[in-house]
């Protein structure tokens, strides 16, 4: 099937050399090692090869034409089924993995009141929960593409450390309950098991940029879907509320006991499986989405920059400000990764670029506000793991966005490629995990665990 699917692309620039003079072997080689990557990240050969003829026709106006004249087949293919109007057996067992992971995330979460735990009302165990959250999912979610990609043995071993390591973590050290530290580590320890998940996701080979990359594609699609099966769920609980409380039904305890909390952890592995099984097709919303937000957050600091100018004003140095700050820096670090994953390497330097570029200007600019305010925040009233925290992330933040803002010239001025860029990206992403880890780990014990 493939090699038609080839041979049909092939036939099809040979008709059009005439108007368009190409190197066809070169083009075919190009193609075949795309599907091969493609094959080996563990989709179908429909799929990989749909995708490489949609990223060759960044590169070839033949390659563009084709994809257009047999995109509408081929992904029709790929939605309803390849080659068949019922879906293939590996589609099924994927499907039939993923939701029973679903229902083993959502079975984990309600565990805990089994040994007396609670999850809701004013007696509820908010601390064990938060701190555990994370381990709810992010391992079943690991185990899934431990499976999909086939991960050795070896691999296997090394992909548990960090789970086990976080579990013992979050549940040995004597935590003060409520306490800074404990907040600061159920915030943190998603982020470094996530990390953990690329792992899995690269089949092991997490050294390898075109793999990290791969995995940033997919934790953007991920996010897009699950914000997506959120708004979907906070619908259906909103409507669940109304028609039962219509006759005097209290259906309450229902939703905050099992409905929010199964659904949150469950639509994790359900949103991984959709981006996984319709790639392709979520590849052209995720870019559209990159350039409508990324002049919107260009705006949004923009306009904030000036206001500080104007009013004179500081930053006021509080958790919950802090807190906001970060997600919004982070917001804008993963625009601008996303658009970069979602970029033609080829293509020369435009208007689109430079606004990227003007992005990460007025990030880092916000982000030295923050440090400047942390700083003398610190100098007045001394260290707290609350500014710590956020003086070492604001400053792992500034160093990607520097260099990031550093690289972005020289490729808008043709002194660097695109792929140094990508590659300092791909780079950066351990040093999250790291300083993640730190905090969850190494906080407690400095500040006493307060």
């Amino acid at each position: 099937m493939l090699e038609e699917r080839i041979g049909e692309w092939r036939a099809y620039v040979r008709r059009r050399q005439a108007i368009h003079p190409v190197d066809v072997e070169e083009l075919e080689d190009h193609l075949r090692n795309q599907v091969k990557a493609l094959g080996e990240a563990g989709l179908a050969d429909d799929e990989a090869f749909l995708i490489a003829v949609k990223r060759m026709g960044d590169l070839d106006s033949l390659s563009r034409e084709f994809a257009r004249e047999y995109s509408e087949r081929l992904w029709k293919q790929l939605v309803v089924s390849p080659g068949a109007s019922e879906p293939s057996s590996d589609a099924n067992r994927e499907a039939m993995v993923a939701v029973g992971l679903a229902i083993a995330a959502s079975a984990a979460i309600k565990l805990p009141e089994l040994f007396g735990l609670s999850i809701r009302g004013a007696d509820a165990d908010t601390s064990f929960y938060a701190r555990n959250f994370s381990l709810f999912m992010l391992p079943l979610l690991a185990g899934y593409f431990a499976w999909k990609r086939s991960l050795d043995r070896v691999g296997r071993y090394w992909l548990a450390v960090p789970f086990v390591a976080a579990a013992l973590v979050v549940n040995i050290l004597p935590f003060e309950r409520g306490g800074h530290t404990e907040v600061l580590a159920a915030l943190h320890l998603p982020i470094a098991l996530w990390l953990a998940v690329g792992f899995a996701y690269a089949r092991g080979h997490w050294r390898d940029h075109d793999r990290r990359m791969d995995f940033v594609r997919f934790s953007g699609e991920w996010f897009i879907y699950y914000a997506l099966i959120a708004f979907g769920g906070g619908v259906l609980t909103v409507f669940t509320l109304f028609i039962f409380n219509a006759i005097g039904f209290d259906v309450e305890w229902f939703l905050e006991s099992w409905l929010l909390p199964c659904g949150v952890v469950g639509a994790v592995l359900i949103s991984a499986w959709l981006v996984e099984a319709k790639q392709s097709v979520i590849e052209n919303m995720a870019p559209v989405l990159t350039r409508l937000f990324t002049p919107l957050f260009t705006v949004l600091l923009l306009v904030f920059l000036v206001t500080v100018i104007w009013t004179g004003s500081g930053i006021h140095v509080e958790r919950a400000v802090l807190i906001g700050f970060d997600l919004l820096l982070v917001l804008v670090l993963g625009l601008l990764l996303y658009s970069i994953s979602a970029r033609d390497p080829q293509a020369p330097p435009g208007a689109f670029d430079a606004l990227q570029l003007l992005l990460v200007i007025c990030a880092l600019v916000v982000d030295a506000l923050a440090l400047w305010a942390i700083a003398a925040r610190i100098s007045e009233f001394g260290f707290s793991p609350n500014k710590v925290a956020a003086l070492g992330e604001n400053l792992v933040l500034l160093v990607n966005l520097g260099w990031s803002a550093v690289v972005y010239v020289r490729f808008l001025t043709a002194r660097a490629s695109f792929a140094s860029l990508e590659r300092w990206q791909t780079a950066y992403l351990p040093v999250y995990a790291v300083w993640a880890w730190v905090v969850v780990v190494f906080f407690p014990i400095l500040f006493d665990y307060r």
